[in-house]
């Protein structure tokens, strides 16, 4: 399986360093008690703090070369929550960009252990609760470009879903192939009672995805799959055809992978 990146990796760290600074500043001024739609829970607040952490967990992560044991997990005296994502994501990126992404570099993905696995996880990171903030507080959703999200729907599909549930020794209830196609890519999801697995298929292999060989497709424009695979959107937002309770075991696995 292969897991470099679907799009350029200099275009990952520069919607890194944009979207963090959009989240930021829609932050900034906002109540913080605001809660994210579809994350019960969530607030504005929790957001930008565990946007701003995790910008430090991984830059340690990647520093160290091992899980880091401890880091700023929140604002400090007098700094603002604008000021914990902005700092936060500056020292990030400057990190990132003084290796090359095929340098090796400690991550929890055995499968990529190299800088651009941080390139693309805390790209992602960013656009999903980028999204987040902008709901809360009712602004318009900013676009997400079309090979962004359809580089997010791969990651979220082979990482998370295929990667972290078996790892966890997550399995499903009953036997199912689910495809997911959007843009001109296409997946295979596959779900026993045995494990869990994602698969790309390549171009020439899209017609696999057909309901003759599958029990449900997922289908949609690439950023509504995106945000449906990360429980942004409701199911009414994409297409669904085939076994929808297929469809409804793998976007609950896919919660027990993100939460």
């Amino acid at each position: 399986m292969s897991t470099k990146a679907l799009t350029d990796q200099a275009k990952l760290l520069d919607v890194l360093e944009i979207e963090a600074t959009v989240l930021a500043e829609t932050v900034d001024g906002a109540r913080a008690d605001l809660r994210i739609p579809n994350c019960p829970g969530l607030t504005v607040g929790e957001t930008a703090r565990h946007v701003g952490s995790v910008y430090r967990m991984a830059l340690q992560w990647m520093r160290t070369g091992d899980t880091p044991e401890t880091w700023q997990r929140q604002p400090g005296p007098f700094q603002s929550l604008r000021d914990f994502v902005i700092s936060g994501v500056r020292e990030l990126v400057d990190e990132l960009a003084a290796h090359e992404p095929s340098q090796p570099c400690s991550t929890w993905w055995a499968a990529d252990s190299t800088y651009g696995f941080w390139r693309r996880r805390m790209a992602h990171e960013t656009v999903v609760h980028r999204v987040d903030v902008q709901a809360a507080v009712e602004q318009p959703i900013s676009e997400i470009e079309d090979d962004i999200a359809v580089d997010g729907v791969d990651e979220i599909l082979t990482l998370w879903f295929g990667h972290r549930l078996t790892v966890q020794g997550v399995v499903g209830t009953r036997d199912a192939t689910v495809a997911v196609l959007t843009g001109d890519r296409a997946w295979l999801t596959r779900v026993t009672t045995g494990g869990v697995g994602a698969w790309r298929l390549p171009g020439s292999d899209v017609e696999r995805a057909d309901l003759a060989r599958v029990d449900a497709r997922v289908t949609g424009q690439p950023s509504t799959v995106y945000r449906y695979l990360w429980g942004r959107l409701g199911e009414r937002a994409i297409h669904r055809e085939g076994d929808i309770d297929a469809i409804n075991q793998l976007w609950a696995l896919i919660r027990v992978a993100t939460r």
